[in-house]
């Protein structure tokens, strides 16, 4: 709908204003009349494979059945863009302890992204030891998850297709290596719906330093209704921006204006059908309107207990914002939101140089808000029906590379799209497992190799939803997640 209103008897101007001129006198009184009558259901998606234009009056964020059971019905996606070293961290190797120092580059050449600051093998700054009673290798960069590995089933043989940023976030995002295409949040949203009708069923908590590499269209519905769209959530202040109005009102006339405003909005879009982004629009204010009261209360941390907090590393340095979004994240799905996704400001874990340092930093702002995540899904009876996933974009090479002025203290290391480490825990998922292998430097899987396309076939199955089903017909395409591979299932995580 326009956000100017036409001409009636010489009222004009925003949406917003022609409310707020009609909560008085005869409008107000004609308002209220409409309190008694009942404005009708709204027809939901049925839970099969279907096309964009849909009915005008459909729901689309009615939850919706899966095709076969489920073993998540929610999930948090906690996405360390940048591209965290799955040598340093989860995927020791002795090789690069015998032979640092050494030469290797000509060996690789065609791998090196920056091969003008190419260096030598480089050993791993940090410690590793075996850990819970599956005996998971873990580093000492990551103490508080060394903690929680019997509940994680982590991918050390995962790989991808690029390996520059953007193209590579694109990927694993959306599946293709561009922009304009929906991404897994949404995909999810849309093949399930929500189970909470007062809040979004895909919701965003980025980060107040600043967004991820590819901005906001880490969370674009591409193609797909703009109703599938994520939300994103602020962590402190007014989670969302001009939700309540400018002068409160007594909540009769708000529900009179509601009311009213539906009824309008019903005769509008009667008149222009087919048109996916204008009921998206409409659906937005009813949205925005269940909201005022229910985003209040689900990002309200201040309800949990001192014990809680603590466990998420709130109000210490540095963990409280990471920690605030991973506890809001858990109060989100246990409210019914479908998917959360979790980002940190640029790149954190692009340590082309200062690995020692600035990777440290990165799991020492990150670490110990997942490990009390994980526990407080546990506790609360959450962790069997949400899954958490971890996991950048892609990995790092097992050659330094140098900084400016060559010095070898200050290395890093380069982009590596051959092999790179995830994780999944939760719902459907075995815990203690470690799946694939990667050669004796780390710089490729060489057993069991996971793809993006299998890893989304993957996440879509323990929501009961097959990867090659969900599907939109765009240009008389069936467009996939997925797209035309030949995507698996991760068999062997699967509980």
């Amino acid at each position: 709908m326009n956000d100017c209103v036409p001409d009636n008897g010489g009222i004009s101007g925003s949406r917003r204003d022609f409310f707020q001129s009609v909560s008085g006198g005869i409008f107000g009184a004609a308002l209220a009349s409409l309190l008694s009558q009942d404005v009708g259901p709204v027809r939901g998606l049925a839970a099969e494979s279907r096309q964009v234009d849909s009915p005008p009056s459909l729901n689309y964020l009615q939850p919706r059945s899966p095709p076969f059971a489920a073993r998540a019905t929610s999930i948090i996606h906690l996405f360390m863009n940048g591209g965290p070293s799955q040598m340093d961290l989860f995927d020791p190797k002795p090789y690069l302890d015998q032979h640092h120092g050494e030469p290797f580059f000509d060996k690789i050449a065609g791998e090196v992204e920056n091969p003008q600051s190419a260096g030598k093998v480089m050993r791993s700054p940090f410690k590793f030891a075996r850990h819970g009673e599956c005996g998971m290798w873990v580093s000492d960069a990551m103490p508080q998850l060394a903690g929680r590995v019997d509940d994680l089933a982590l991918i050390r043989s995962m790989a991808t297709t690029n390996l520059t940023h953007e193209p590579a976030v694109y990927l694993i995002q959306t599946g293709k290596m561009g922009p304009g295409r929906p991404t897994l949040g949404s995909w999810v949203v849309y093949g399930l719906g929500s189970e909470c009708q007062d809040l979004p069923g895909y919701v965003v908590l980025d980060d107040p330093l600043g967004l991820p590499v590819n901005g906001v269209e880490n969370w674009h519905s591409g193609f797909l209704p703009p109703a599938y769209q994520g939300t994103r959530f602020r962590s402190t202040g007014s989670p969302v921006l001009n939700l309540r109005p400018d002068v409160p009102q007594p909540e009769q006339v708000v529900r009179a204006e509601r009311d009213l405003r539906r009824r309008l909005d019903d005769l509008h879009r009667r008149e222009r059908p087919g048109q996916p982004v204008l009921d998206a629009r409409i659906a937005s204010y009813e949205l925005a309107a269940r909201m005022q009261m229910a985003t209040s209360d689900a990002l309200d941390v201040s309800q949990e207990t001192a014990s809680t907090l603590a466990m998420y590393g709130i109000g210490q340095a540095p963990t409280d914002s990471y920690g605030r979004r991973c506890l809001i994240a858990r109060r989100l799905v246990e409210r019914g939101v479908r998917f959360v996704q979790l980002y940190i400001n640029g790149q954190i874990w692009d340590n082309h140089t200062g690995l020692a340092t600035d990777m440290k930093a990165a799991c020492d702002r990150t670490d110990r808000p997942i490990a009390g995540l994980l526990a407080d899904l546990k506790q609360r009876g959450l962790f069997n029906n949400t899954l958490v996933v971890w996991g950048g974009e892609f990995g790092r090479l097992p050659i330094a590379q140098l900084p400016a002025d060559k010095d070898e203290r200050k290395a890093g290391r380069d982009h590596n799209k051959n092999a790179f480490c995830c994780w999944m825990a939760g719902a459907g998922v075995r815990g203690g497992v470690t799946i694939g292998a990667t050669d004796e430097l780390g710089l490729a899987a060489v057993e069991n190799k996971v793809t993006v396309p299998d890893w989304h076939a993957t996440i879509l199955h323990l929501l009961g939803l097959h990867h090659d089903d969900l599907f939109v017909l765009e240009n008389g395409l069936k467009e996939r997640l997925t797209g035309v591979t030949d995507a698996r299932v991760v068999q062997e995580l699967l509980a």
